[in-house]
């Protein structure tokens, strides 16, 4: 069958999108905070070993986002002035405590991203998919004082009854439609898709293309510079999606570093959060 959420927009055609100040890309960064089960496969760096339970190989990888490397990715936040677009796991918010904390004191904003990055919805039915929508919407605002907005879900996968679903419950955007570089509305009263990159991203980068950290930059800037060219008249949107488990192993840190610093120093970009673009797109484009 076609496509019933969207239709087709050509960019071309589309009344120029103005940002604010002037600013001709604007730019987020994707901070996915993620807990894993430990019984069942899911992103792995070996896939050898992927099936077996335990798998320690790949499980410890993914495990080491939240012990070790979300404090680097902190520490380059906070140099750069960037507030992420928290990526979050309901069960972030349940077992991890600290990040959440460490996120609370810095004001970032919350997106929610399923209960676990272990469990997806396909195969739900419309009422066990409202069921664990709700806890997962619940239990973020509850941890985080703050009910998200935006919805990614994980490996970036819904059911058809996901989007109205999302919007029943208050939600207004969701970044798992990667088909555009403006923000767009869906067939879906008070619901838009705002754009996410599964390319300028580090689990596509490193652990699907074993591509290294110079390259990462390199990509960051053409992205950046492309997009700021397509934006001379209508402005586009850059996301950065980002898994403190891969960019920010040790030989990888200072190359995220460079990358965010150059971000930080363009003068027409405008370093927001998706949340703040998709409040932006409604209220101009209306």
């Amino acid at each position: 069958m076609d496509n019933k959420l969207y239709d087709y927009s050509p960019i071309v055609d589309r009344a120029p999108l103005h940002w604010p100040g002037g600013k001709k890309v604007a730019f987020y960064l994707g901070l996915n905070l993620e807990h894993y089960q430990v019984d069942k496969p899911s992103t792995s760096i070996f896939g050898g070993t992927a099936g077996l339970h335990p798998d320690p190989l790949n499980y410890g990888w993914r495990d080491y986002g939240l012990r070790v490397g979300i404090w680097r990715m902190i520490e380059s936040l906070d140099r750069h002035g960037i507030r992420p677009s928290a990526l979050v796991n309901a069960d972030v918010c349940r077992n991890y405590p600290q990040v959440i904390r460490a996120g609370l004191d810095r004001d970032w904003v919350w997106i929610a991203h399923g209960r676990d990055n272990s469990t997806f919805q396909t195969g739900m039915s419309r009422e066990e998919e409202v069921d664990y929508l709700e806890d997962v919407v619940r239990t973020i605002d509850s941890h985080t004082g703050s009910r998200p907005k935006g919805w990614l879900g994980p490996a970036l996968t819904e059911t058809d009854n996901t989007p109205q679903i999302l919007s029943e419950l208050g939600l207004s955007y969701v970044l798992d439609w990667c088909a555009d570089d403006q923000p767009f509305y869906l067939k879906i009263e008070g619901m838009m898709s705002v754009p996410y990159s599964i390319e300028v991203n580090d689990v596509t980068l490193f652990a699907n293309r074993n591509l290294n950290g110079p390259d990462f930059v390199r990509i960051v800037k053409d992205q950046y510079e492309q997009l700021s060219a397509d934006s001379n008249e209508s402005g586009r949107v850059m996301s950065l999606a980002l898994h403190p488990f891969i960019i920010n192993q040790p030989f990888r840190q200072k190359y995220l570093d460079q990358a965010l610093e150059f971000i930080a120093d363009q003068p027409d970009v405008w370093v927001t959060t998706s949340d703040e673009i998709a409040m932006h797109f409604d209220s101009t484009s209306q």
